[in-house]
Formats: C-alpha cells, sequence, structure tokens
C-alpha cells in the first residue's frame, strides 16, 4: 500500500511536468517560456550564481521571523488558555490585530524600522504568531479537565503538570498552527521583499519581471514551490516523530 501511494506521489507530479513541457514548447509565448529553458535558467542563476545574494538572506530572514513567531505564539498560546480571565481581555486585541492584512504593515514597518532585515522579519513574525497563538489557545483550553483533576489528585507540580499532561494534550492542535504559519512565512517573505528591498528572492521574482526577464522570473517561481515542498516534508517528518504517540492512540482507539 505505501509503494503505491509512493507512486501516486510521484506520477502526479510528472504528468503534470510533462503536460506543462509539451504545452511551452508548442506555446510560442514570450510569457510562457519552453519547461526546459526555465529548467535551464534555474541551474544558471540559483544552483550558485545568486544562492549567497538572495537564496541564503531570503531563508535567513524567514527563520528568523518564523522562529519569533513560534516562540511568542506557544508561550502566549499556553499563557491565555490556562487562564480564562486573560483569554477574554486579550481576545478582542487579538481579533482586532489578526484582522489587519499583512501588506498594510509594510508601510508602518519601514517607517518604524527601516526597509533593511528587522522590517521583513518583523512582517514575517507578527502574520506568522497569530495562527500559532490561536491553536495554542484552544489546544490548552480544551485539555481534558478529568488529566487535570487526576493530576491535582496526585499533586503533581504546575511545571511538571505543564510539561506532562497540558502540553502533549494541546500538541496537536499546536503543530497545526505551525504547519498553517510555515505556508504563511514563505508569503510573507516574498511580499516583504519586493518592497524596498535590495537583495532575496522576492526581489529577484519582482526584477526580473520587471526587466521582462521572463525565463528569470520563472525560474524563481518555480524555487518558491520546491522550497514550500521541502519545508512541508521536513515539518511533516519533525511532526510525526514529535507526535508519534498521538498517531498510536489514534490507532489504538479505532
Amino acid at each position: 500500500m505505501n509503494v503505491k501511494k509512493l507512486a501516486i506521489e510521484i506520477v502526479t507530479p510528472l504528468l503534470m511536468v510533462a503536460a506543462v513541457w509539451a504545452y511551452t514548447a508548442s506555446a510560442d509565448s514570450y510569457y510562457y517560456p519552453p519547461l526546459g529553458d526555465v529548467f535551464t535558467a534555474f541551474a544558471d542563476t540559483w544552483v550558485f550564481e545568486r544562492l549567497r545574494e538572495d537564496v541564503l538572506p531570503s531563508l535567513g530572514r524567514l527563520a528568523a521571523g518564523y522562529v519569533i513567531a513560534a516562540v511568542l505564539g506557544v508561550s502566549l498560546g499556553v499563557l491565555l488558555g490556562l487562564n480564562p480571565t486573560l483569554r477574554r481581555m486579550a481576545s478582542p486585541v487579538v481579533e482586532f490585530l489578526r484582522a489587519i492584512p499583512a501588506p498594510a504593515l509594510i508601510p508602518f514597518a519601514i517607517l518604524v524600522l527601516g526597509v533593511e532585515n528587522d522590517a521583513k522579519i518583523f512582517l514575517i513574525a507578527v502574520v506568522c504568531v497569530f495562527p500559532i497563538l490561536l491553536n495554542a489557545i484552544d489546544g490548552v483550553a480544551g485539555v481534558e479537565p478529568t488529566l487535570l483533576d487526576t493530576a491535582r489528585v496526585y499533586r503533581i507540580g504546575r511545571l511538571d503538570r505543564l510539561r506532562y499532561v497540558v502540553l502533549p494534550a494541546a500538541a496537536p492542535q499546536i503543530f497545526a498552527g505551525l504547519r498553517t504559519s510555515l505556508s504563511l512565512s514563505l508569503i510573507l517573505m516574498v511580499i516583504s521583499e519586493m518592497v524596498a528591498s535590495s537583495n532575496g528572492i522576492g526581489y529577484f521574482i519582482l526584477q526580473s519581471q520587471r526587466s521582462f526577464a521572463i525565463t528569470e522570473m520563472w525560474s524563481g517561481i518555480l524555487l518558491l514551490g520546491l522550497l514550500g515542498y521541502l519545508f512541508n516534508a521536513v515539518f511533516t517528518l519533525v511532526e510525526r516523530r514529535v507526535l508519534a504517540w498521538h498517531a498510536g492512540a489514534r490507532a489504538g482507539a479505532q
């Protein structure tokens, strides 16, 4: 069964690549260059030439913003999830802030933090923190009361209760928020680099579009797709390892 699933996952992308290759080879369109040319531009541009200049700075900003969002989101989520009063007090503020579109924060970030890395990291962190925060709150607040009551009866300390009862029970929802934010971090990385930037993948794609270097532009888009796939694959491996107990519990309950 696993071999069949793996074959499906491999065959479907190959069929899509073949279809796009055939279409672009016969399209004779300036805006849809042959896929082979895009692959060639990808190898020439991203394997060596612009790896240090654009790819590494982009990944550094993404990692910094995502880590900040994860730490803040989980910490505040646990705090608010454990305290119903604080949760009610913070709810209007959280709902107000998360409703603000990310592009609307770009002028503020540039005005306050300038056009360097700080503004870009700020945008990534601010947008990514809310899915993690909300999922952490729901996960912690939804812990089975019986588990907490049992821990109190056995006089388990607060820190041990948090470590061995609350966090494991809330972990599936926390990881759901982390997965959502990982996709958002890639999107915000690109958006932040398209405004007042001098390097990065988003900057390169925008500059290629403005100079009508269409093949190079598509190679940048291809790189973003590959990065998104790679991030998701690595995250899935980590999630399965950390939540192996959860998958086993679900399988045993069925």
